[in-house]
């Protein structure tokens, strides 16, 4: 297996000219832009005042709010003609149009942050909902990581930090490490469909109301101190939530919480005492809120923006949030690049052919955590065809996952004897909805002993299976090199194999095949020697 890392622009230096490279924090509740002056990242300001605008679209059916939630299905309608892309699209075009009137010159370029859970089919939705606003984008970045850099993490402070995000619509917790210029995600975890519009949802049903609206208003007359006690019970439930998707995240990173130099709040949801209170208990420490929670992201948005203009000596890693691989035979999964692995990213894995004078491959690319196809997400499919017919396990075929700054994944696979290539950018029609998340990883930790158990048993089975074939076959060729009774201790091995393989048992399979193939070990060593034989009569050595 091969890694290589690659980081976009790495050591390119632009000249000191005016940047108007924005950051977009684009949110479920409200979408911030910042931009990089004198220094320091700062909010821009238009005649209508600060660039902290509502996530709404009015329309003749009322207003559209929190369309972020529905980037996983982006051409799905979900209100009259508007679906979450064009949403997306028309609250860039207002923010580009706007951040161009403050800066009183033209904008088109810009990194926009999105949730770490985003999947594959969001996180493309936002670039060409930002396309289409006439906005190219120089990177996605995870909304947690854009709130590290925004807290000076990439320049030199060196520690572990856990940024917490609870926003309008979602939920994410990075644990992150600055060390020697590298500036890396350990981490991440979180929730699509978790966040301030579930408070409201929850006040809403605690007063029989129908209108979140006026549970909006209400839960901010609770937090000023009216009835805060009330409000923090309220919350508790969805709090927890949030600590448990904390605590998961720690272990990924293979730290505990006493490691922890620093946690960031980010979100407007931050801002409840009840929310800030626990994750202080949390983390055994006071949470940093020296920068608003709410500009907080899009400040590292304008930070990235301009490093991604003028260069910069940091290296940034990010990370992938599920697990991904391909199906292999018997519906196994195998894991090309595993969950938490840092982007942009390129590995690769050789793989070969089940069957002689086996002339393509079929290639299924898959996302998830279990052991089992049909367990996890399937993303692609396609077939490399063009490869020479050879014995079963004689063709390579080098299969390659590529995962840019963006976390938008290509896969490609090359035969190498005739060179032949095939590649698949990964788009997917529909996406994860929050429900599939975090069943996801549920259903990973809960079952993983059982798969890999179940995965252990179809390995053995499908080896033994193949050593039936393979032997079968060569008997079938050469059974004269052996005597009779050789042949027939070999056949007895073989049906003492096939009644192992009725059985549910790994061990006794393995151990039939164990015997199979040390009997079965003169016979091939005379194979060998009669090939070379023949290879090379008639010819001086």
């Amino acid at each position: 297996m091969l890694l290589q890392i690659d980081e976009p622009n790495a050591g390119t230096i632009k000249p000191e000219t005016p940047s108007y490279a924005i950051g977009i924090d684009l949110g479920t509740t409200n979408s911030v832009v910042a931009i990089w002056q004198n220094g320091k990242p700062q909010v821009l300001v238009d005649d209508l005042g600060p660039l902290f605008m509502p996530s709404v679209i009015n329309t003749p059916m009322g207003d559209l709010r929190s369309t972020k939630r529905m980037m996983h299905q982006p051409t799905a309608i979900i209100s009259g003609k508007h679906t979450a892309l064009t949403a997306a699209q028309d609250i860039l075009k207002t923010l580009k149009k706007r951040a161009e009137n403050a800066l009183c010159h033209e904008v088109q370029q810009a990194v926009i942050t999105v949730p770490a859970y985003f999947d594959d089919t969001a996180r493309q939705a936002t670039k060409d909902a930002a396309s289409l606003a006439g906005l190219e984008v120089l990177r996605l970045i995870n909304e947690p990581t854009a709130a590290a850099l925004a807290y000076g993490l990439d320049t030199g402070k060196e520690g572990i930090f856990a940024v917490y995000d609870l926003g309008g619509g979602t939920f994410d917790v990075s644990i992150l490490a600055m060390r020697k210029g590298v500036f890396q995600v350990l981490a991440t975890g979180g929730h699509t469909s978790l966040g301030g519009d579930d408070i409201d949802a929850i006040i809403a049903k605690h007063f029989g109301w129908d209108d979140h609206l006026k549970a909006r208003k209400a839960k901010e007359t609770l937090a000023r101190g009216l009835n805060e006690e009330l409000l923090s019970d309220l919350c508790q439930p969805l709090i927890k939530k949030t600590l448990t998707i904390c605590n998961q995240a720690i272990k990924d990173a293979a730290i505990t919480k006493q490691q922890i130099d620093g946690v960031i709040l980010v979100g407007g949801s931050t801002k409840l005492n009840s929310v800030r209170a626990s994750v202080k208990e949390f983390f055994s420490q006071e949470p940093l809120t020296n920068l608003d929670p709410d500009c907080v992201v899009a400040y590292g948005a304008a930070l990235q923006a301009h490093q991604l203009t003028f260069g910069t000596d940091t290296i940034l890693l990010d990370v992938i949030p599920i697990s991904l691989g391909i199906e292999t035979m018997g519906g196994i999964v195998e894991v090309i690049i595993p969950r938490n692995s840092p982007i942009p990213i390129r590995m690769a894995q050789d793989f070969t052919t089940y069957e002689n004078g086996q002339t393509a491959i079929s290639i299924h690319v898959i996302q998830g955590e279990r052991e089992f196809v049909k367990d996890c997400r399937s993303l692609a499919q396609f077939t490399l065809t063009g490869i020479p017919p050879m014995l079963a396990g004689a063709a390579r075929v080098r299969l390659t996952f590529s995962i840019d700054a963006d976390g938008l994944l290509t896969v490609s696979a090359k035969e190498h004897e005739t060179g032949t290539i095939q590649q698949v950018e990964v788009k997917p029609s529909y996406g994860l909805s929050a429900e599939d998340y975090a069943l996801m990883l549920k259903q990973g930790y809960e079952h993983g002993e059982e798969d890999l158990n179940n995965r252990l048993l179809i390995a053995a089975k499908i080896k033994a299976e193949q050593l039936i074939t393979q032997l079968e076959s060569a008997l079938s060729l050469d059974a004269q090199l052996v005597d009779e009774d050789q042949v027939n201790d070999l056949k007895v091995c073989v049906w003492d194999v096939k009644q192992n393989l009725q059985t549910q048992d790994r061990l006794s399979i393995k151990k039939a095949c164990d015997n199979l193939a040390l009997l079965a070990q003169p016979f091939a060593e005379k194979r060998i020697a009669h090939a070379i034989k023949q290879k090379f009569q008639h010819q001086t050595i």
